[in-house]
Parts: C-alpha cells; sequence; structure tokens
C-alpha cells in the first residue's frame, strides 16, 4: 500500500479516493501547477490536505472567508494535524507566535486571506518560511468573467516570487471555460495540469416553480419535506420575516444574514448544524464551508444572481449522497426585478465618477491626498446629503471597490489597529519626554510585537485589564499619541468602515477605463441571462441545462428533475392515446402522427419511436404501423 493510501485511511478513514482526487494529488506531488475543479462536496480539501503531509514544508492556503478557514483549522485539528490561521481578531502576540511556529516548521496548515498577502510583516516572515506548495481556494474569484470577483485576488500571484519553485494548486467549485482560463493565466500557472470532475449530482432534483403565494408554498414544501433545509432569500428583513412566519407554522427555523453579530452568527449556524433548528433562512452570507451532510431541501426563494452562485448554493443539500431537492420559487415579476436589480447594480461610468467625488467632499478629502485615511461609511448620510438613491449609490461604491480605489472591509475586518513609524531612538526620546504616554506604549510593545514593521490589531480592554488601567483612558492616550505623530491608531468602529486606498484624483482621471467596466457589466449580464434562461426553460431536463453551461454536455436526461417528470407524465398519456387509437387495427404512421399532433401531443414522434424500441408497436413495409398485443 503506497503512503497516500496509508495516510488517507489514518487520517481520513477512508479506503479510497473519489474520482479525480488521486489525480490531482498525484499532479502536486509532482510539482505541477494544478488545477482542480470539483463541484460542491466533491473533496476538494483533501486535494491539498493530503498531499502536504508527504511534501516537506507548509501549505500555504489563501481562502477568502474567516468562518471557512476556521472550519477547516478545526477540521485538520481535529485529525491531530497542526494548522493555524491568521485572521483579524487574533491578538498581536498571537499572529507573531503563529508566524514564528510557521516558521520553525511546527504546523503544517496555514491558512490566510488574500489582504493578509499585503501586509509587509507578513511577507518578510512568509520570504522565511518552507513552503511546500500554495493552494488558493475559491479560485473563480480572480476572474473578472467569474461571478464573485475579488480583486485582492489579483494580487495572490506576487507571492510566486517569493517562492517560485513551489507549485500552486486552484481549486474551485464552479469556474466556466472563460473563468478556468483567466484563473491559469492571473496564477501565472505554468504547464499547468487540468482535472475537472463531472458537475452532475445525481441524487439532487431540481426544480423550478412558479407561485404568486411564495409564502403559502414555501410552508408547504417546508411541511412536506421534513428533513433539515435551508431557504435562501435576497432581502435580511424578509429573512427575519419568513423565519417567523415558519415558527409561528410549527416550523423549527431561525435565520441568518450578514447584518447580525458574528457571535449571534455563529451561535444560529451552530444551532441548526446541531439540529435544534431544522430551517435557516439565509442571505448568501450563509454556506460557504459548511458541511451539513443531511441537508434535504434547499429552496431558493429570489431569483439567484448566476448560475454559479445556483449550483453553489443548491449542491449544500444532499452531500451524503440520498435524494434531496433543490428547487427555485418564483412569481412572474421577478423576472423584471431581476433586469431593474441589474440596471441599478451597473450604474452610468459617468454616475460612478460622480459617486466618487461626493465621497471626496463628504469626508472632505482634497486633491492629492487620503490615501489610506479610513472613516465610518454613513452611506445614509452620504445620500441625503447629496440627494442620492441608496442603492445605486452603493452599488457605485462596490465597483470603485473592485478598481482599487476604495475598500469596504467586512465587519470582522473592523477591530482597532496601531503601528509605530518612529525609529527606535526616536521613540526613546519621546519616553523620556512623555513618561506616562511613554509606559503605556512601552507595555503595548510588550504586549504586541511587531508594532515597528506593520498594522496590528489591538485590544485596548485586554491592555487596560493587564495593567489596571481603564479601557476609555487607554483609547484618549492612544488618540492623544496619534495626534502626535507617535503612532498610527485606528479604534475599531462598531459601523461600517470605507477606507481610500490612493490620494484623491480628479474624477474625470480614474484610472480604470470603459473596456473593464464593460468587462464586468457584459460578464454580470450574461450570467444574469442565464439563469434567467434556466428558471423559464421547461423543455430541457435541469440537469443537462446545469452541465451544459459548465461546457459538460450529455444527451442523457436525469428523469427526476421537475421537466423529466413532466415529460414523463405526458409520455404516459401520449402512450395511452396511441393505444386507443390503434385499437382497430393498423394505421398509417402519417395518419397517426396528425391524429397525436391534434390532439397536443407534442413528444409525439419521440414515443412512437421509443414504443417501437420496445417492441410495443410494429411498423410494417407499407409504414402501416399495429400494436404488437
Amino acid at each position: 500500500m503506497s503512503d497516500k493510501y496509508t495516510i488517507l485511511k489514518r487520517y481520513w478513514g477512508y479506503d479510497s479516493f473519489r474520482p479525480k482526487q488521486e489525480e490531482i494529488i498525484d499532479s502536486i506531488l509532482e510539482h505541477h501547477d494544478t488545477l482542480a475543479l470539483l463541484p460542491t462536496s466533491g473533496g476538494k480539501s483533501l486535494c491539498y490536505q493530503l498531499p502536504a503531509l508527504l511534501m516537506d514544508g507548509i501549505c500555504l492556503v489563501v481562502s477568502p472567508l474567516i468562518a471557512l478557514m476556521k472550519d477547516q483549522v478545526q477540521s485538520l485539528n481535529d485529525r491531530k494535524l497542526k494548522a493555524a490561521c491568521i485572521v483579524s481578531g487574533l491578538s498581536g502576540n498571537e499572529t507573531t507566535s503563529i508566524l514564528y511556529n510557521a516558521i520553525a516548521g511546527s504546523i503544517k496548515y496555514l491558512f490566510v486571506s488574500p489582504e493578509r498577502l499585503r501586509q509587509r510583516m507578513f511577507i518578510e516572515h512568509l520570504r522565511k518560511m518552507k513552503i511546500s506548495m500554495i493552494v488558493v481556494d475559491e479560485a473563480h474569484c480572480i476572474s473578472q468573467w467569474g461571478y464573485d470577483f475579488r480583486p485582492t485576488y489579483l494580487q495572490i500571484a506576487d507571492v510566486r516570487a517569493y517562492h517560485p519553485n513551489v507549485p500552486l494548486m486552484a481549486l474551485t467549485a464552479t469556474a466556466t471555460q472563460v473563468v478556468e482560463r483567466d484563473i491559469i493565466q492571473k496564477l501565472l500557472m505554468h504547464d499547468c495540469r487540468v482535472f475537472k470532475a463531472s458537475f452532475l449530482r445525481p441524487n439532487l432534483h431540481y426544480a423550478v416553480v412558479c407561485d404568486e403565494n411564495k409564502n403559502e408554498r414555501i410552508v408547504q414544501l417546508l411541511s412536506s419535506n421534513t428533513g433539515s433545509a435551508i431557504v435562501y432569500v435576497r432581502s435580511r428583513r424578509y429573512a427575519q420575516e419568513l423565519s417567523n412566519l415558519l415558527n409561528s407554522k410549527n416550523i423549527d427555523a431561525t435565520y441568518y444574514h450578514a447584518g447580525l453579530e458574528q457571535v449571534d452568527r455563529d451561535k444560529r449556524q451552530r444551532t441548526w448544524m446541531q439540529g435544534l433548528s431544522r430551517v435557516i433562512v439565509a442571505t448568501n452570507a450563509f454556506g460557504m464551508g459548511i458541511n451539513k451532510p443531511d441537508v434535504r431541501l434547499v429552496l431558493h426563494v429570489d431569483i439567484p444572481e448566476s448560475i454559479e452562485a445556483y449550483f453553489q448554493e443548491a449542491g449544500r443539500a444532499g452531500r451524503d449522497g440520498l435524494p434531496s431537492d433543490a428547487i427555485i420559487i418564483y412569481d412572474k415579476s421577478d423576472l423584471a426585478k431581476c433586469d431593474r436589480s441589474f440596471e441599478s447594480d451597473y450604474p452610468s461610468l459617468k454616475y460612478i465618477r460622480n459617486i466618487y467625488k461626493a465621497l471626496c467632499n463628504y469626508y472632505k478629502i482634497p486633491l492629492g491626498s487620503g490615501a489610506e485615511c479610513r472613516y465610518d461609511f454613513d452611506l445614509e448620510g452620504l445620500c441625503t446629503t447629496y440627494k442620492l438613491k441608496i442603492r445605486d449609490c452603493y452599488s457605485a461604491c462596490r465597483l470603485l471597490e473592485k478598481e482599487g480605489l476604495i475598500t469596504l472591509p467586512e465587519k470582522e475586518d473592523t477591530m482597532s489597529e496601531l503601528y509605530i513609524p518612529l525609529q527606535r531612538d526616536e521613540l526613546y526620546r519621546f519616553q523620556v519626554n512623555h513618561q506616562a504616554l511613554g509606559n503605556l506604549l512601552q507595555n503595548i510593545i510588550r504586549l504586541y510585537p511587531g508594532l515597528f514593521t506593520a498594522p496590528i490589531h489591538i485590544n485596548e480592554k485586554q491592555v487596560a485589564s493587564r495593567y489596571n488601567m481603564d479601557e476609555e483612558d487607554v483609547m484618549k492616550m492612544l488618540k492623544r499619541m496619534h495626534d502626535m505623530h507617535v503612532v498610527e491608531y485606528h479604534p475599531r468602529s462598531l459601523h461600517p468602515l470605507i477606507i481610500f486606498n490612493s490620494s484623491r484624483v480628479k474624477e474625470d482621471s480614474l484610472y480604470f477605463i470603459d473596456s473593464n467596466y464593460q468587462l464586468l457589466k457584459t460578464g454580470a449580464h450574461e450570467r444574469l441571462e442565464a439563469i434567467k434562461k434556466y428558471i423559464t426553460n421547461t423543455k430541457t431536463c435541469r440537469n443537462r441545462q446545469l452541465l451544459s453551461y459548465f461546457g459538460e454536455e450529455t444527451t442523457k436526461d436525469c428523469g427526476h428533475c421537475d421537466v423529466c417528470c413532466h415529460r414523463s407524465i405526458t409520455e404516459e398519456e401520449i402512450k395511452n392515446t396511441v393505444s386507443d387509437l390503434l385499437s382497430v387495427g393498423h394505421l398509417p404512421l402519417s395518419s397517426l402522427q396528425s391524429l397525436l399532433r391534434d390532439k397536443g401531443c407534442t413528444d409525439a414522434n419521440t414515443v412512437i419511436r421509443n414504443l417501437l424500441d420496445e417492441g410495443i408497436l410494429k411498423l410494417d413495409n407499407n409504414m402501416q404501423i399495429y400494436r404488437t398485443t
């Protein structure tokens, strides 16, 4: 038995690999850049976790979500494998300890966000690490043609310069052929081996339901399907309202969205994972990294943003291989809403430039200034001041973010930050002249090493508790030192933040160009049209539609989606009609076809061919058709 099979059994308890896993593992072990496209529940994590144990050094994993990283680390630690992640919320000591352990080779897997790769302190430590492989999870985020483009992913390839001989593995569950090529190009993958598993999920029963009374249909579906379920909605408010409605109908439900505090989100997710709530009503903020095998139903109450997003979210059903349902409910007005929403998501370039000007004016940023400045993101105040529509303004801000002009961090990234720009001798002179402030700063340096190399998240409450001070006094003293240019201190905020990544320029000379914007808009429009076509196409098997979108062609229908089931009923009705028409004896084939068409049988030819193949009907040399029984 080879080493990889021994490790597979020892740490994961499996005797064999899933489709494509072994080929992907062998590719990275042979030091080839490797792109793996495996559908949700296809076992992507094993493809890097296992070979890392056979390679000398640390497996560096770049992942987009804190929750996803924490889940992976917990899973590896549960298997007695040494893993850690560097995320916002760690103290300076904790971050430094992880980095030193990584350099010493005491951990095998290190998870970081793409934003972390921009920090000087991290890069300095990364240079000293022995890296065995670099893994980019959710690799589709690097492509502007993808459905979840994130600008920070574009900088991942820069890391390769520090470890040029290390192979890179890119993983994604959803990538069209265009996105696949983009991933390879943007990550500078050389002689890349590409592995694709089938996107077919034979145990999933896809369906689309048009119903003007969505709430009634939701209750009906959840009452008839008594297993664990996810209900996806677009609106945070509707998530809570629908959860309350379901509970009033004796359906145990909770809700989840990005507007909740992290502690509350974790609690609601845990409640659902443990089966204490059967249903979780959530926005698309929920689900990444969730591995609950017994989800029997994934229900979309609003039209998903794209085929990619839908396939990934629907794929959270039936991971144990048992029959499960993935259903979209829509009403006729939803299609028009999608079009209106798209126009709001992609306002004109002129409007985007005006929003950039409004942002700079609102925060009083003069030309040539503002780089790395951060403010509370007062979207409502901005819109009130300049008489803007909130939805359009926010969409423009998101497009400015995609161009790298601003950053709108998630809540987890808004902890207090501290950095000391002084040289050691300058700091000493300050401490001599300002004893109280100097003592506080010296204590913080002991608590948070690394403050001289890069901004570090700090916890003022922890500082106050350690040195028997009042938290408010600590914050006031840090603010005073910030005003004196001794430190750069950014206190935590309970509000969303906006960070200006570069100095203000005239809005007419913004460095993003029309083609970039058009690329984003064209790609988004194509994805919108594809999901609309999927919803309204009642002629082609749902599975075949999804497979075709991802470049996997098949002529075989699944036999259990709503389209196939409807067709099966129709075929049975046609068979009965054929039997009745031929009860009198022979009929010319053309006459039988004509009679069936008159009765509204659109699939007559297919059914006749099937009955001939099955031997139920016979066709003689004179093109007369008759029953054999």
